[in-house]
């Protein structure tokens, strides 16, 4: 009976976890949106909803220390739980990077971004492809999926020296540029931090499912 309850316990917080990554995952693609569109209304709704995600990761948090505390678990179990309670940090921070993308949008005004969006949004897509994908990986605790994750981040930092560089180039022909180039290139940088947290909770899962520590600096592709 007590293994059953400790089951149900785990599955619901699992399940918390993963809704929580839903939240993020559609936060950060209405913050791109709404930068596109210049939807400055759209843009403080993000942000306002960014409390809610904080609560959240707060909840996860203390559940995860009361059946630490009540359940006394042991080996898997325990590092489930320590596993899901870090997730959930790296959840919370993602949410903070898709506030500060509404932010800059903001700080823009109702003015035209300094060049067509085509790379940015690019960013976004493959940022968040990777939040899907390692949140599957920890549902069905796919190593091969989180390993994915891991190699797709290389995409994501290409694209961002790509956004980088181009971005440079305005600057140094048009100084008068240096100020809204600025602002793409803080949101690029959310972004490209938004698919290292995505990169961290995949090494996560691939932790609780092999017992290995990898990172982005390790020969991470041998499992």
């Amino acid at each position: 009976m007590l293994r059953a309850d400790l089951d149900r316990q785990l599955n619901q917080l699992q399940q918390e976890v993963t809704s929580l990554a839903g939240i993020v995952d559609k936060a950060t693609l209405r913050a791109i949106d709404s930068l596109k569109t210049r939807d400055l209304a759209e843009s403080r709704q993000v942000i306002k909803e960014d409390d809610y995600i904080d609560q959240k990761r707060y909840e996860i948090e203390e559940r995860c220390v009361d059946l630490i505390a009540t359940q006394q678990p042991m080996a898997g179990d325990l590092r489930n739980i320590i596993a899901l309670m870090h997730i959930s940090v790296e959840l919370e921070r993602m949410g903070d990077y898709a506030e500060g993308i509404s932010k800059i949008s903001l700080l823009m005004g109702p003015n035209p971004p300094l060049k067509p969006l085509i790379d940015i949004p690019k960013m976004s897509e493959r940022a968040t492809s990777m939040l899907r994908n390692s949140i599957d990986a920890l549902v069905s605790r796919d190593v091969i999926k989180a390993n994915q994750v891991l190699l797709d981040d290389d995409e994501v930092d290409a694209l961002y020296d790509l956004v980088y560089r181009d971005l440079l180039v305005f600057m140094m022909e048009d100084p008068h540029t240096i100020e809204r180039a600025t602002y793409l290139l803080w949101i690029a940088h959310d972004l490209e931090r938004i698919a290292d947290r995505a990169t961290n909770i995949a090494e996560r899962v691939i932790y609780l499912v092999t017992g290995k520590i990898v990172n982005s600096d390790s020969p991470r592709y041998k499992l």
